[in-house]
């Protein structure tokens, strides 16, 4: 593990120097960073977002009004209706125009683009009744919240084929601190809050180009999918929201996230594939994932965690050109008892970080759980994990390596 590291708190600095790190606890065996080859995905990703659509249609001619005040839920529900059947004849694109668009949840549909204009806003409602309430995620069992459902995310679809939210940088506003509040407070005892985007059991889905701030909780979670793209994307939310993610694959295979931007209450990227016994039993995991190009800064969370819930299994990802400001950890390797799963053959190289708490950061014991089924011989394995060219400044603590 070649590592440098210039710090307050260091007198002596060498240029270079390498790192054994050997874990002689139960289930995580030796991490060796030298001589590992660098996991390949199976597959390329050659799916693009700048296909062309048949059919299209414009916000505005479904009744929608941007003043900002005027719910505009009913126009994107008629919208999406209205382009459904035509999806499979070319493909159908919805246009947002300039404009401030209030609206709650939606879903999406097969074939089809959400093409966000510049100057156009999706003002997220703070109405809960504009949010439908869904069942838990299978590998998980009950809401990251609180047990019980979740409210649907703002933008939803399942089971869809060839989806795009793209846009030239038009926003999407979370209009997050209602929910936020609400959730300090305990108001959420049954309930889970929405995400601004959740694609799940979908495949060649691609979120390009546009702007997303001020999440009620996590900020894209694409879950059970194949083929996604996160590309271009700028994330903002205050770095004290709460479970504010920006990027969190979730059971997905073949994924690429690149050139994003993400100011972030909690990790910037939160790879995931389920939670202790429910995980385990729908055994999805994330693999062939490529990080690459990602600016982040989190002073509470990690630039890239893998985990907690990854009982599912977490493998065949590679992180490359990442730099990390004012951020709690570079790379965060989060397990627990009860996990299960993986997380195996990680290659990640060429980190600039500036201002860190840790550099180096593994969690055995993050002791977080659905309920109390969990089982204490489902130990989690962490293997075959590659770091190089890693290049820290301002550090406070060089690594913190806890087993279980």
């Amino acid at each position: 593990m070649e590592l440098f590291i210039r710090s307050k708190h260091f007198k002596m600095i060498r240029p270079s120097f390498i790192i054994l790190v050997v874990f002689a606890l139960s289930g995580i065996p030796v991490i060796e960073s030298r001589h590992r080859p660098s996991p390949k995905p199976k597959t390329s990703i050659e799916y693009s977002a700048l296909n062309c659509r048949k059919h299209r249609a414009v916000l505005t001619e479904f009744g929608a009004v941007g003043d900002g005040k005027t719910s505009n839920t009913k126009a994107f529900r008629d919208a999406i209706s209205t382009l459904r059947p035509m999806a499979a004849d070319g493909g159908v694109q919805l246009i947002v125009p300039p404009g401030k668009w209030l609206t709650g949840s939606f879903n999406l549909t097969s074939h089809f683009t959400l093409f966000i204009q510049k100057g156009a806003t999706l003002l997220a409602s703070q109405d809960e009744s504009e949010y439908p309430v869904v069942a838990p995620l299978p590998s998980y069992g009950r809401g990251r919240d609180a047990p019980g459902p979740r409210f649907a995310s703002l933008i939803s679809g399942s089971n869809l084929t060839d989806v795009i939210i793209t846009g030239n940088n038009g926003t999407i506003d979370g209009q997050g601190k209602y929910w936020w509040v609400k959730f300090k407070s305990g108001g959420f005892k049954s309930i889970t809050r929405p995400y601004l985007i959740e694609i799940i059991f979908s495949q060649n889905v691609q979120i390009s180009d546009v702007t997303l701030i001020d999440s009620p909780s996590w900020n894209i979670h694409p879950v059970y999918c194949e083929n996604v793209i996160v590309k271009g994307v700028t994330i903002l939310a205050p770095i004290d929201s709460p479970n504010t993610d920006g990027i969190d694959p979730d059971s997905c295979t073949n994924t690429l996230i690149e050139d994003c931007y993400v100011v972030s209450g909690d990790d910037c990227i939160a790879v995931k594939s389920g939670w202790d016994q429910y995980g385990i039993k729908i055994a999805m995991p994330t693999q062939q994932l490529s990080i690459r190009r990602l600016t982040c800064i989190s002073p509470d969370s990690a630039g890239v965690a893998l985990g907690s819930e990854m009982s599912g299994g977490i493998k065949d990802v590679r992180i490359e050109d990442i730099t990390l400001i004012q951020t709690q950890s570079a790379i965060r390797i989060k397990t627990a008892v009860g996990r299960g799963g993986y997380v195996k053959d990680i290659f990640a190289r060429r980190i600039t970080m500036k201002t860190m708490k840790y550099v180096f950061w593994m969690s055995g014991a993050y002791n977080q759980h659905p309920d109390d089924k969990w089982d204490p011989k489902a130990l989690p394995v962490v293997q075959n994990i590659n770091y190089r060219d890693m290049m820290a400044e301002n550090v406070t603590i060089a690594a913190r390596l806890e087993g279980i």
